[in-house]
């Protein structure tokens, strides 16, 4: 069963109407979709939070719009960067059986051979965008990276076969890959250095 989240219309635009909306929890939305007429919402932003925690980034949510039902995902979403508030959602509505194109997580797995002898671990790409079913849709995709030594790397093409969804990269994408350490170079003496350290003073020649 999907986590249901309740929603109202939003019928009032005006900048008091919105400043209210927040002042009261809540934040605007707006939902849409494929024979969906788009519908200007809000919702509250614990509600929101709680439902996001259950089903995830790419869960499906039965969105409850003054208690008419439908599937929609969290298509996208803008947060202040200051105070970490929504400001705005966007939900499409959703068929269970259609197919959805969304970025999903790359999670490292285990700890690398490599990075056990001094290698350093670069993750060059954090996000993978993938085509699945919405009611098969990922979370996010687990990359197992405990077998890399130093100068190994694994990329897209490496993990293609072993996902049941289509992602939409070129296989030679690097993902992530074991650097060597880096040596610092010890600072060369100079030779004006060496040969002023080795004078004696002119102060301790004259005393003697």
């Amino acid at each position: 069963m999907n986590a249901v989240l309740e929603a109202k219309q939003r019928n009032q635009f005006q900048r008091s109407a919105k400043t209210e909306l927040r002042e009261n929890g809540n934040f605007p939305a707006v939902v849409y979709g494929k024979d969906v007429e788009a519908k200007s919402i809000f919702i509250n932003e614990g509600e929101f939070f709680r439902v996001i925690k259950e089903v995830g980034r790419n869960g499906v949510i039965s969105l409850t719009v003054d208690g008419k039902k439908q599937n929609v995902v969290l298509h996208d979403y803008q947060q202040d960067p200051i105070k970490n508030d929504i400001v705005h959602a966007d939900f499409l509505a959703v068929d269970l059986s259609s197919e959805i194109t969304s970025n999903v997580r790359v999670d490292l797995e285990g700890e690398a051979a490599g990075a056990t002898e001094g290698g350093v671990v670069q993750q060059p790409l954090f996000e993978i965008s993938v085509t699945a079913k919405v009611s098969e849709f990922p979370e996010n995709i687990k990359v197992d990276i405990s077998n890399l030594a130093i100068g190994d790397s694994l990329s897209v093409g490496d993990i293609r076969g072993s996902q049941p969804f289509t992602i939409n990269h070129e296989d030679d994408e690097v993902i992530v890959s074991i650097l060597a350490p880096r040596v610092e170079e010890e600072p060369e003496e100079s030779d004006a250095g060496e040969s002023e350290a080795g004078k004696e003073p002119e102060e301790a020649k004259e005393e003697e």
